[in-house]
């Protein structure tokens, strides 16, 4: 199957498809007590379109650049399945943007998505999944959870970062489609508990035949990787 113009991967309709729930962007900055003195996790939905620019969606914004932000952790997405287990371990709502995400997502793996692959939400925006979602001690102090950080990072429900391949408008109600999938199968929660050596293999032998360099943030977690 020849690799669509967009996407740059071979792709099916039918690998997956869902909707966006909600498109979040910061509410206020608030004080924080990490090393920055401030945080931006304070998303909340908006209505309307919302454009999306290569380094993120307009009007949103990262503090912390050292380790959120860039073109390959553009953007935060996180599932609504994943969110509800949360509320009931929570014993409350966990709304969309509560977990700092833009993206509240429907019917589309986020933690379980394959790495490289490839979505188009709405009519025009093409994102590429990239790299799982590292919980810090700001996260621990936003939400207010007792052990919050080794409670999240067990679980593994992390959502995941993605870059923008094409830019374009996205706003609540728009279906998501899942348009391409790399064939080496390594989702994000692999990447974040540790890819096995089978898996990072998998991945390298990926990345030589596509010519398309994974993110330092998966690099980063392969054996052998202070050599690379």
């Amino acid at each position: 199957m020849s690799p669509n113009p967009a996407t740059g991967h071979p792709e099916s309709a039918d690998i997956a498809s869902g909707r966006l729930e909600a498109v979040c962007i910061v509410h206020a900055l608030k004080p924080d007590a990490g090393a920055v003195g401030i945080t931006a996790i304070d998303k909340r939905p908006v209505a309307g379109p919302v454009k999306v620019r290569k380094l993120g969606l307009y009007a949103d914004t990262q503090v912390d650049r050292e380790h959120h932000g860039g073109y390959d952790q553009a953007i935060y997405a996180y599932s609504t399945a994943e969110a509800e287990r949360w509320s009931a371990d929570l014993g409350r709502e966990v709304v969309a943007g509560l977990f700092g995400e833009n993206l509240r997502i429907s019917g589309v793996e986020t933690s379980d998505a394959v790495v490289g692959e490839r979505w188009r939400i709405g009519a025009s925006v093409v994102l590429e999944v990239t790299c799982p979602r590292v919980p810090c001690s700001t996260f621990a102090r936003h939400l207010e959870a007792e052990n919050w950080v080794p409670r999240f990072t067990e679980r593994g429900d992390v959502g995941c970062f993605l870059k923008v391949i094409r830019t374009g408008k996205v706003r609540a109600g728009d279906e998501v489609v899942v348009l391409s999938r790399p064939g080496h199968g390594v989702r994000i929660r692999d990447v974040f508990f540790g890819p096995t050596p089978v898996q990072a293999e998998a991945l390298l032998a990926h990345q030589a035949a596509t010519g398309h360099r994974l993110p330092e943030k998966v690099l980063r977690t392969l054996p052998g990787a202070a050599g690379r």
